[in-house]
């Protein structure tokens, strides 16, 4: 079952949700899934090309995240928006919401009004959120368990340096089960994988420590590196991995 919820303005909706009363105890969650800018921001000033790259969307990420939506039977949550016009992973007060620089200058986003910045915020960034947190509220009512798992892909290079790892487990309060589908996807020994890395969570993070971590429920986000996320059999190969290590670290974690 697929719901989408409309925005305003004949936008695509902010957030489309796969399978909402999946079995699963994990709720997948995808921020960066899509590079969709409405017409009228005419691409921020960007060229097209601009637009196919890691600074507008997580490359694979949303085709990954459906995979795990079958293999888990996992409610998901897909941002529709480009992160470049306002990033449904970071607070609001942060200067990465809606970036002034992604690797480059974003023009259609220089020294934007209060009114803009506010517009962007409920368009997109509250309806998304808003669903997740209440889903999650649904679920604690009904006692149902709940994890949530942000689904993330890197960038091969960044400002000139490659990036080795293939994959990343990132968590804050989460250790144990981060800890635990660190030493589950390493199993393989062909992959290079890294807890809290390419990136950490802290203050600059919004889905983890808002609907996971101060709500004292597991969440860990994972990054895959986009080059291995180039054809559907790859994706297909990710998503047996990262839902054998998901259900080895809920293991861990249950009591």
């Amino acid at each position: 079952m697929v719901r989408a919820l409309r925005s305003h303005e004949g936008d695509p909706p902010p957030v489309t949700i796969l399978n909402p009363q999946g079995a699963s105890q994990f709720v997948l969650v995808c921020e960066h899934a899509s590079n969709f800018i409405p017409a009228r921001f005419g691409r921020l000033g960007l060229p097209e090309a601009e637009l196919v790259r890691h600074i507008a969307w997580d490359v694979g990420a949303a085709d990954l995240t459906r995979a795990l939506v079958s293999r888990l039977d996992a409610p998901a949550f897909l941002a529709n928006m480009s992160r470049l016009l306002i990033d449904c992973n970071r607070p609001l007060s942060s200067a990465t919401s809606i970036p002034e620089v992604s690797e480059r200058p974003i023009p259609g986003n220089q020294k934007l009004d209060t009114a803009e910045l506010l517009a962007r915020a409920r368009a997109w960034f509250e309806p998304f959120h808003a669903a997740i947190s209440k889903h999650l509220d649904l679920r604690a009512a009904l006692g149902r368990p709940a994890a949530v798992i942000g689904v993330h892909s890197f960038t091969p290079v960044f400002n000139g340096v490659h990036r080795p790892i293939h994959v990343g487990v990132l968590f804050g309060a989460s250790s144990t089960i981060g800890r635990a589908m660190v030493a589950d996807l390493g199993r393989d020994g062909d992959l290079i994988v890294a807890e809290n890395a390419p990136y950490s969570i802290d203050a600059d993070d919004w889905t983890i420590p808002t609907h996971a971590d101060a709500r004292d429920l597991p969440g860990v986000l994972v990054e895959i590196r986009h080059d291995e996320l180039a054809t559907p059999s790859m994706i297909d190969a990710w998503a047996d991995r990262l839902a054998r290590a998901l259900h080895h670290a809920w293991r861990s974690h249950a009591p």
